[in-house]
């Protein structure tokens, strides 16, 4: 049986506005059913649309880890999709990257000897404000964690994950793109 949404659950799903929904929905091109003056979204239908729009894209991915073996994880997973993936393995080398590479998305350790990922997180907000950043921490309660909110809104990947996890969180943002690139 289908798993049928409300507009206002597809905004959340989407992570976009109402109206923007409305405008996908005006344009015809978001899966949708009219049930007598309101809209309904089939889960599976929308996931297949949003897989639709996010298959071909390939991001930029950068990964900041002190970790090899986390590295190694991120870069292996991604590059069999297609992706680009940059690593670095201190805060230092991630900055100097972000200054010089254009990349899609960041994913950045919390603990980290020299400069640890709040930090990092803080300094890229300077460069490039809307880089999108997950921050990845054994430690969602510690106060590098609330020492990086300060910098803005971001992501966070509870370790430990595996590589669908991974995968899950590239699919989400280039999802998320896809939808605000709509017109």
């Amino acid at each position: 049986m289908a798993e049928l949404m409300t507009l206002e659950e597809v905004a959340r799903y989407l992570r976009v506005t109402e109206k923007t929904v409305y405008r996908l929905l005006a344009q015809g091109v978001i899966p949708a059913t009219r049930i007598g003056h309101l809209w309904r979204f089939d889960r599976a239908a929308l996931d297949e649309w949003l897989q639709g729009k996010a298959v071909g894209r390939r991001a930029t991915i950068l990964v900041v880890d002190d970790e090899e073996v986390i590295r190694w994880l991120f870069k292996e997973t991604l590059e069999e999709l297609g992706h680009r993936v940059v690593v670095a393995g201190s805060g230092a080398e991630g900055l100097e990257i972000v200054r010089k590479t254009d990349v899609d998305l960041a994913f950045i350790d919390l603990k980290m000897p020299g400069m640890d990922g709040a930090e990092l997180f803080c300094q890229i907000r300077t460069i490039k404000p809307q880089l999108p950043v997950t921050i990845i921490t054994g430690y969602p309660e510690s106060d590098a964690l609330a020492r990086a909110m300060v910098g803005g809104p971001f992501g966070v990947m509870n370790k430990p994950f595996s590589e669908s996890d991974i995968i899950n969180a590239v699919n989400n943002f280039l999802r998320i793109q896809s939808a605000k690139a709509l017109p």
